[in-house]
């Protein structure tokens, strides 16, 4: 990888090039222009069974240029930053623009609204590695996975990766802001057979500071215990019992919570969760807080995808929805004000009731812990829910033996308001830091 002095430099090349292409849209008679530019370079390296994989190093980018005409808009990307390939590009938007249709909710975010000044939020820690220290570290993480026990048979590999970039945003409103920001990460997937039953898993570790990351043996570890806690999985019988989703998968109920939220569907009358501002949905034990400036935070920053300047909020407050998510257009749409969340949320922090994962299991008594999810079964316009699962069979508050090819259903409003705790277990590999979530019932069948 190359140096911080490095980035800071090709970031302000970049800065130079997207202030040319403002002025060069302006100049085409754009009644506004929009432009950014993400570059992102590093290293990769797999290995398997021993032996070098993949080795991949990365060095991309491109451009993209958003003009706006009389309610018309026009876009056009380029990944080649030469004057002559830049022009062509604001005038393929512009030309673009003659063609689309009038949309008077189309255009830039409010000037009033933009962050000119953004903070430093620390993202950026580059890691001076060699091809060599990265296979060596991906090796020590697999063998250690492949020795734990005998067995664990076969691997899917480990993999280091090890990227860092920047993203450079300017609009026509005078506003030019950028930041680096980078993102490191170790995984190991390993096979485990016991008789006829065979079982993959995995473990991982991300963080935006390489010395944070999770020690090489420690992910091997981990990848093993979770593949040989899988083995002699059984089935279960149908029926309605409490669920308990593992914090690692919890934040995928939050998942459909945000697409249910977010203004894009909203103004399309998408959602089950229309006209749902200011009531309850959730218990009141429940608040969700973003706080998008967390140093180091996976999911922070100080403006969205459109340079409008993100803010701590609160999205749920004692179980009611305090706001939408909305980008500058959706928010038109609603006849609102948008929240900053062009491009996502922001470091989302759900509160906790329920103690730690042991105390979890208590609570959950006998019923079923979920650790992994399959298929999309999600209707996010009327909230049906049906997914594929896997996890454990729980018995007076402990773990009983393995169950998979199971289906858990409900509704998504009713497992909403049926949360009975959130544990204290905060999964941080994310943007939304939650603890395991336990739902009083939930629809169960055996496959």
């Amino acid at each position: 990888m190359t140096d911080s002095s490095n980035i800071t430099e090709q970031m302000k090349q970049v800065e130079s090039r997207v202030a040319d292409v403002l002025a060069l849209a302006k100049s085409l008679g754009a009644d506004g222009a929009e432009v950014a530019m993400s570059r992102q370079q590093g290293l990769s390296v797999s290995t398997r069974l021993g032996e070098v994989e993949t080795v991949e190093f990365t060095n991309d980018g491109a451009l993209g240029i958003t003009v706006y005409q009389a309610g018309r808009k026009g876009s056009a990307s380029t990944a080649d930053l030469s004057e002559g390939a830049l022009k062509q590009a604001v005038q393929a938007a512009v030309n673009i623009a003659k063609y689309t249709s009038v949309d008077e909710c189309s255009g830039l975010a409010d000037k009033e609204l933009l962050a000119m000044k953004p903070e430093n939020l620390d993202l950026h820690h580059a890691k001076e590695l060699s091809t060599d220290e990265a296979i060596a570290i991906a090796k020590e993480c697999e063998d250690t996975a492949l020795a734990y026990d005998p067995r664990i048979t076969n691997s899917d590999g480990a993999t280091l990766a090890s990227f860092e970039g920047f993203k450079v945003y300017g609009n026509s409103h005078g506003q030019l802001v950028s930041y680096p920001s980078s993102r490191h990460t170790l995984s190991c997937v390993v096979i485990a057979n016991e008789g006829e039953d065979m079982q993959r898993d995995y473990a991982y570790t991300i963080n935006r500071d390489f010395a944070l990351l999770t020690q090489p043996m420690e992910v091997g570890k981990q990848a093993a215990q979770e593949v040989l806690s899988r083995l002699q999985a059984r089935k279960l019988p149908t029926g309605k019992v409490p669920v308990m989703f593992r914090a690692d998968i919890a934040n995928t109920i939050f998942g459909h919570f945000i697409a249910a939220i977010s203004g894009g569907n909203l103004y399309r009358k998408s959602s089950f969760l229309l006209d749902a501002l200011g009531q309850q949905i959730f218990p009141d034990f429940l608040t969700i807080q973003e706080r998008p400036h967390i140093k180091k935070g996976l999911a922070s920053s100080t403006f969205d995808s459109e340079g409008v300047a993100t803010i701590d909020r609160d999205i749920i407050n004692s179980g009611s929805l305090e706001t939408y998510l909305l980008t500058s257009y959706s928010a038109r749409k609603l006849a609102m004000t948008t929240t900053g969340h062009a491009g996502g949320i922001h470091n989302w922090q759900v509160s906790a009731n329920g103690g730690d994962f042991n105390a979890m299991l208590k609570k959950l008594g006998t019923g079923l812990l979920v650790t992994e999810l399959m298929g999309q079964g999600v209707n996010v316009v009327n909230g049906d829910y049906s997914r594929g699962a896997a996890g454990f069979w729980v018995e007076n508050g402990e773990i009983a033996y393995p169950v998979s090819e199971v289906t858990i259903a409900g509704n998504l409003a009713e497992m909403f308001k049926g949360m009975v705790a959130v544990g204290d277990d905060f999964d941080l590999k994310g943007s939304i830091r939650t603890g395991s979530v336990l739902i009083g019932e939930m629809q169960v069948a055996g496959n």
